[in-house]
């Protein structure tokens, strides 16, 4: 059988677990994601209201959990929030495997797929920025670049949910945190975006 991926498809994380991008599967993409990717969870970053028909049909068949965070652009009102609740969901080991998706696959998941190398995986300006163009196209939105640069998000994350490819960058705000504080509480973990980019 041959599988066709979606759009603008790539792995962002292959190591304990599967984080995929892409732009919004089609039917002749649905083999793929039952038979190669075994998703859990899909998160769409856009602007449709509702899944197609058709799209809902296989989610529901396949029993893969959906969330519809919605943007448009990253100069929406309430983005902020909206990242964390993407975060929230990529920091559980429990959703995993994931695939993030917008309608191309290039700038709103460009937006997410840049924070996340931020702040989980410790990724320099320049890398993010050289990504970014790669899936756009060549065409750098330089409102989502200083989007990304700028982001800041202050979460605590229960660390038995942490997946293993972050637990470094949270190990490392664990230590800066650590050095103004006495609390010793140790079930959580904060994420905040003090790496250097």
């Amino acid at each position: 059988m041959k599988y066709i991926p979606p759009l603008n498809f790539s792995p962002v994380v292959s190591t304990d677990v599967s984080l995929y991008r892409s732009g919004y599967p089609m039917p002749l993409n649905y083999s793929f994601i039952k038979h190669q990717l075994h998703l859990k969870t899909i998160i769409y970053i856009g602007d449709k209201d509702r899944p197609l028909e058709e799209y809902q049909s296989f989610l529901e068949s396949e029993k893969i959990k959906y969330y519809h965070i919605f943007m448009d652009s990253s100069r929406d009102e309430g983005i902020q929030e909206r990242m964390n609740q993407v975060l929230h969901l990529v920091l559980d080991v429990r959703n995993y495997p994931i695939l993030v998706h917008s309608n191309k696959g290039k700038h709103r998941v460009g937006v997410v797929v840049g924070i996340i190398r931020k702040l989980l995986q410790g990724w320099s300006t320049a890398g993010i920025c050289q990504e970014y163009g790669l899936f756009s196209g060549g065409m750098k939105d330089g409102v989502d670049l200083e989007f990304i640069t700028m982001f800041e998000t202050n979460l605590k994350i229960p660390r038995n949910v942490i997946p293993g490819f972050a637990k470094h960058c949270l190990y490392l705000n664990e230590l800066e945190a650590a050095e103004g504080s006495d609390d010793e509480s140790g079930s959580e973990s904060i994420l905040t975006a003090k790496q250097p980019i």
